[in-house]
């Protein structure tokens, strides 16, 4: 059993979704970022960051912050959505690099300051519409004749990016400017283990696209 410590964010939905891959069995603890429940004692002992998503296994006892550091712990916990061939492996761990090191922080302050704080700094709202466009653009040829990103077939590198893509909208971004993330990001969407991760620990108000 995985205690999974989540609040509805791109970060918190990779490991709910990871976990439903899986098919692990989890129970949720709501961490309701909005009113400060990641500053509390307890939550502050397992994830020390105080940050979501976090986890304890109880089969191991085994705690853990930090999405990427989760994803490789379940993938290699349960040999399933992380390659063991190491060319196949280090592929998977690139793109999950490049997802923490870059396109999981440039969209999430183009989210900032082009959807929540618009009008606040105009040299912020340029630099980071043009680096999350960059971005989108090393994904799209990345995808160019792929199903998925890394390792011909579907991965922890995937996982780590698609809830970031899914709120492109926030991001204004506009898929079909990037055809290769589009048909990637529709074809994931479909996946019922992520139409239920996407839910956790709250439904969220925007549903996701079905084909």
């Amino acid at each position: 059993m995985i205690d999974l410590y989540t609040w509805a964010t791109p970060n918190g939905r990779k490991i709910s979704i990871a976990l439903e891959e899986l098919g692990l069995p989890y129970e949720v603890h709501p961490v309701n970022i909005n009113e400060g429940e990641q500053r509390s004692a307890e939550f502050t002992a397992i994830s020390p960051n105080q940050k979501i998503p976090a986890i304890l296994d109880r089969d191991t006892g085994i705690s853990l912050m930090e999405s990427g550091a989760i994803l490789l712990y379940l993938g290699q916990k349960t040999g399933s959505l992380l390659p063991t061939e190491p060319e196949e492996y280090w592929e998977t761990v690139q793109w999950l690099m490049w997802q923490k090191g870059g396109f999981g922080p440039t969209l999430g302050l183009a989210l900032h300051y082009l959807k929540f704080h618009r009008g606040k700094s105009e040299y912020s709202e340029a630099r980071y519409e043009k680096e999350t466009h960059r971005l989108y653009g090393v994904l799209d040829s990345q995808l160019e004749g792929k199903e998925y990103i890394a390792a011909g077939q579907y991965t922890i590198a995937d996982i780590a990016s698609w809830p970031w893509v899914a709120r492109h909208e926030f991001q204004t971004v506009d898929l079909h400017d990037y055809p290769n993330v589009l048909t990637w990001y529709l074809r994931i969407a479909e996946r019922p283990a992520v139409q239920a991760g996407w839910s956790v620990p709250v439904p969220d108000a925007v549903p996701l696209p079905r084909q």
